[in-house]
Order: C-alpha cells, then sequence, then structure tokens
C-alpha cells in the first residue's frame, strides 16, 4: 500500500484553499504517495465511513485557482473521546495536513499529541489559513485568504462609498473579523471611511452599545461641521465577542454558540442591529440623515484568490512537504516575505484544550494610529461650533469616549 498523504479543512472558507490543496497533493503525488482529501474536516476524520477525495494531478491541476474549497469544510469541534486511529491505520497515512484557523489549528495541537501517544508514525503540518488575519504568524505575517477578501471587502466599500457621495446619505456596514479587527482596519484605511469601530479600541474602557452609537453619531456630527452631508461607518462584528451579556440583551439578540463557544453572527445583520440603535439616537437628537445598512459577509470568503495569495499559498503548500522531508511534525507552516519556510510549533500556544490565543490589531502601533487619525470625528477643538446642533457636545469626543485622554 502506498504511503498515504491526507488533508482536511477546517472553519469557514477563506481565498486560497484550493491553491494549498492543488499544491501539497502535486508535489507529493510526484515523489509517489497517495493524496486523500477529506470532507467535513475532523467530523470526516474521525467518521466510521468518511467522504473522501483521491486525488490525481489533472484533478488537482483544475482547482488551484479557484475560490472555495473542494473540501467540504466543517467547524466540528472533536471531544478527546472522539480521536481514534482507524483513519491513520487503513490508509497508511504518513503525513495529516491541516488547512484551517486558530480553532482548526488548537485541534491540530491535540492530535499531534494523540499521535505521538499512540506512538503513530503520522506526522501533522498545519497550513494558516483565515480572512481575519488573526493568527499569531512571526513578524505578523499575514494568513491566507486574509488579502483577497479585503480586497474584495474593499469593492463593495468603494462601491457603497460612492452611494453615499451620490445619494448624500450615510451607509453602516459590517464586516467579519470574529476577534480582531484587521480586515475592518484594512477596508476602512483603503477606502477612506470616516469612521471605524473595531474590538482593539476598546482597550482602555468597556465596550458599550451607548459607546458605539456615540462614535457613529460623533463621525456624523463631524463631517456636518465640515459640510459634508455623507458617509460611510465601518464596524467590525468582533465587538459581539467584547460585548458583555448585559449589553448583547439590550439589543433583544438571542446569540447561539458554535463547538468552539463563538457567538454565531451569520444568522442576523449586524450592519442593520447598529444601523437601528444609530436612528433611534438621531431621532433623539432631531438631527434628520438617512443611513442604511449593509453586511460584507459571505461573499468575501468565497472569492477567487488574488495573485498574492496565489504566491503565498503555493509557497505554503510546497512548504509542507519541506517541513514533512526534514521530519519535522506538530507545527503550523509558515513563510515570509522572502519566501522562507520556516516551521512555527503549536506547543508554543499550548493552552487548555488546544486553545491558540489570536493576533490582535496593534492599536497603538502606528499604522493603525495613523489610521484612526485620518478618520473623522469630533474633537476638542469642534466643541464650540458643535453646540450649535446639539446640547452636549462633550460626549461625542473620540478620545473620551475610548478614555484615551
Amino acid at each position: 500500500m502506498l504511503p498515504t498523504v491526507a488533508i482536511l479543512c477546517g472553519g469557514g472558507p477563506a481565498p486560497g484553499i484550493n491553491a494549498v490543496v492543488s499544491t501539497v497533493a502535486k508535489v507529493f503525488l510526484e515523489s509517489g504517495y497517495r493524496v486523500l482529501g477529506i470532507h467535513e474536516g475532523y467530523k470526516g476524520l474521525f467518521s466510521e465511513n468518511p467522504r473522501l477525495v483521491d486525488f490525481d494531478f489533472k484533478y488537482a491541476d483544475r482547482i488551484f485557482n479557484r475560490g472555495g474549497s473542494t473540501l467540504v469544510m466543517s467547524r466540528f469541534k472533536p471531544k478527546d473521546e472522539d480521536f481514534n486511529d482507524r483513519f491513520f491505520v487503513k490508509n497508511n497515512v504518513k503525513l495529516l495536513v491541516t488547512i484551517g484557523g486558530d480553532d482548526t489549528a488548537g485541534t491540530a495541537n491535540r492530535i499531534t499529541k494523540y499521535l505521538v501517544a499512540k506512538k503513530l508514525p503520522v506526522k501533522n503540518i498545519h497550513v494558516p489559513k483565515t480572512i481575519d488575519n488573526d493568527l499569531p504568524l512571526p513578524d505578523r505575517n499575514p494568513t491566507f485568504g486574509f488579502h483577497s477578501a479585503k480586497d474584495a471587502g474593499v469593492n463593495i466599500a468603494n462601491t457603497v462609498y460612492e452611494d453615499a457621495i451620490t445619494s448624500s446619505n450615510w451607509f453602516v456596514l459590517s464586516t467579519m473579523g470574529r476577534s480582531a479587527g484587521h480586515l475592518a482596519l484594512g477596508i476602512a484605511s483603503a477606502c477612506h471611511l470616516p469612521m471605524l469601530i473595531i474590538p482593539e479600541m476598546f482597550n482602555k474602557t468597556e465596550a458599550t452599545i451607548e459607546k458605539v452609537v456615540h462614535l457613529m453619531v460623533s463621525s456624523i456630527l463631524k463631517r456636518k461641521l465640515l459640510g459634508i452631508e455623507y458617509g460611510v461607518i465601518l464596524i467590525s462584528e468582533g465587538l459581539f465577542h467584547i460585548f458583555s451579556n448585559e449589553e448583547i440583551a439590550k439589543m433583544g439578540i438571542d446569540l447561539h454558540y458554535d463547538p468552539h463557544g463563538h457567538p454565531v453572527l451569520g444568522d442576523f445583520s449586524k450592519a442593520n442591529v447598529f444601523n437601528r440603535l444609530l436612528q433611534k439616537h438621531l431621532e433623539q437628537l432631531n438631527i434628520d440623515i438617512k443611513s442604511r445598512p449593509v453586511d460584507l459577509g459571505y461573499e468575501m470568503r468565497c472569492c477567487r484568490p488574488i495573485g498574492f495569495d496565489l504566491t503565498l499559498c503555493t509557497i505554503l503548500g510546497m512548504g509542507v512537504k519541506k517541513l514533512f522531508d526534514e521530519g519535522i511534525s506538530g507545527c503550523i507552516v509558515t513563510a515570509n516575505p522572502k519566501g522562507e519556510i520556516a516551521p512555527m510549533f503549536l506547543s508554543e500556544f499550548d493552552q487548555d484544550n488546544g486553545v491558540i490565543q489570536p493576533r490582535l490589531v496593534s492599536i497603538d502601533s502606528e499604522f493603525a494610529q495613523l489610521c484612526l487619525k485620518n478618520l473623522h470625528y469630533i474633537r476638542d477643538e469642534d466643541s464650540e461650533a458643535l453646540s450649535k446642533f446639539i446640547d452636549n457636545p462633550e460626549v461625542y469626543k473620540f478620545n473620551e469616549i475610548l478614555n484615551w485622554n
């Protein structure tokens, strides 16, 4: 029986998955391995009758530049008692390649320990994937899929901004980003949006609905002072991960949670929630401004990867083979801007239940601070002029809302 390389994908889609799968398949097929793709991630790996793809070169060659994933994905998180060696032994598996974000990597870390404990001759290498860009890669290198998703988001946000200018009104956008605001920051800075709200901005104060609404209104009032009657506000859905249960209850939202303990945010419109809160507050201020909600979500996850990610994914796929040939296991494969491959061992991030802490936006970095300074919001010098519109201009000062004074 030929030695086998098995590939699975966990979590949600990200542009470039197929480029990784294709590259891994091609380089190992050329070296005489059988390559099996496993549908439904870890659920398929540990099931009695997994659905498989037996790769050949032509199949791999057809998929490398496509969006989505040729392997059906799953957020299934196996319990320790779900682990078994059935698939590994039956198929003579020598390498398990997992493709995913922090949750998938955390489970890969647990599987590495299991393989060692069972003394199975199976290596495990993880390829970092997430449009959230929140895996702690060295030198803050991007996860694959991030730049392609950002590019898709920029295209939509630019169109919405053009609509705001054309119709002279406001839009409230919400974008994906489970616990980190990288995607929102990238889109907002690229599109010159006047207001951005991400979880990392609340590093010195508790995130509340009132503060988010005040930030939105701060931008609208600032532009009103500037004679600009339009704009776009971009909010990261990650705020729902830092809101207290009491704050979420105020919105009347009944959140559900996935097997990894994360709130499921895909079954309601975050932009609509924030837009309604904004409209209610503007009515209280007797300010007549139209705003419309737009969610930037699933349309970003399965777009065709741009050249950057196609190159990165190809390098990472070849990097899997390089690390495997060097006898390395239990790691994340990384590539720096020079294309140099290095392992980042999962054990370095070992915590309870295999959880890997996400990489957040460095809010105090020069890049983040420059982007934030380019936003439109109420500052100290605006108080006198703003008093013409409202009675309490102080509550809409950007720095005071965030306790950045």
